[in-house]
């Protein structure tokens, strides 16, 4: 018998030396050691053995079986070294191989239109201002000369928050004006407000419910008409090219008096008329004027000393026309194909 359980433990040790797989490495565990298994086999054979003899054989048996597990276990490891080994070579990074270009983004073209605006601006003493998008009817229409029968306050025009029309969803950046003059009280003021602003527009290629608008405002002693066309003629030139073409036509707006308001000529059609000028062939391009008296003495500012301008300028359609935008729309759909172009 001790010959079989020497030739078990060569046997083994021969086999486990050549393992490939943790199959193989588990069916000669089997083979060896199992319930079935070779030494399991002879030891069933004991009750053959003398008294004498048992303790001997037992002692040579569980030598056996002590050298096939400890085998087993180093066979094992040398399964998970050599697994570990392959998977690093597998998944291994050539470092030379070229990365994957991270691709940057950049600003919006209207942004850049707007950081444009502000620069000219702040060379010109302006201060950069930020109101509420959610503002008081006070001060998006009363304090402003806006009559309570005005039809911008029509419901059909207006985004009020509460029923009884206190508050609303600003449909200009003009309340700008009287924050700014009641807040730093004694002129000169030169503020600038950019902002979104809602109206109940329907969309087309100059139109949107939510838009951005720029709000501009000078108030000091002496300030006249000339003042503020030359102001609106260095934006415009500054933005657009020498070559710009604009017109001021008279208008009116309760805020301001005398009012007007500015032109551009449509930079698709040159003048000649086309869809996205609405064939007249200018795109209006702000609203603007001198500062009404009542609004001045309304912030606590004498009319016979000061005076001043303000003008609201649609940023989308100013963008529109520095980066030859044809349709509004493609503003706000953040097409990649359309935005990667700026």
């Amino acid at each position: 018998m001790k010959e079989q359980l020497e030739k078990i433990r060569r046997d083994a040790m021969e086999a486990l030396e050549g393992v490939n797989d943790s199959a193989e490495l588990e069916a000669l565990r089997v083979r060896f050691l199992g319930k079935k298994g070779e030494l399991t086999a002879v030891l069933k054979t004991m009750g053959s053995l003398s008294a004498d003899e048992r303790p001997v054989f037992g002692q040579a048996a569980n030598n056996v079986r002590a050298a096939i597990e400890e085998k087993l276990e180093e066979a094992k490891l040398e399964l998970k070294a050599r697994a570990l080994d392959a998977k690093l070579e597998s998944e291994a990074i050539d470092i030379t191989i070229p990365g994957t270009p991270v691709e940057l983004g950049h600003r919006h073209p209207m942004n850049k239109a707007l950081d444009e605006a502000k620069e000219l601006f702040i060379s010109m003493g302006f201060k950069i201002l930020e109101g509420p998008e959610v503002e008081l009817a006070d001060y998006n229409f009363t304090k402003l000369n806006i009559g309570e029968n005005h039809p911008s306050r029509d419901r059909s025009d207006t985004f009020y928050v509460t029923d009884d029309e206190s508050v609303l969803l600003r449909t200009q950046t003009s309340p700008m004006q009287i924050r700014a003059m009641e807040a730093m009280k004694t002129p000169p003021i030169r503020i600038l407000a950019p902002g979104r602003v809602y109206r109940k527009d329907e969309v087309d290629a100059t139109h949107s419910p939510m838009f951005h608008q720029i709000e501009g405002l000078v108030i000091d002693k002496g300030v006249t008409m000339a003042d503020l066309k030359g102001t609106l003629e260095t934006l415009i030139k500054a933005m657009y090219g020498e070559d710009s073409v604009i017109r001021f036509r008279p208008h009116h707006f309760p805020f301001t008096e005398p009012s007007c308001e500015v032109d551009v000529q449509c930079f698709k059609c040159r003048g000649k008329g086309c869809p996205t000028c609405k064939g007249e062939g200018w795109i209006e391009l702000l609203g603007a004027g001198m500062v009404h008296p009542k609004v001045l003495e309304g912030c606590g500012i004498d009319p016979n000393v000061y005076s001043g301008f303000a003008f609201g300028i649609g940023l989308e359609r100013m963008a529109m026309r520095r980066y030859k935008i044809s349709d509004m729309r493609m503003i706000f759909e953040n097409d990649i194909r359309f935005l990667a172009q700026f």
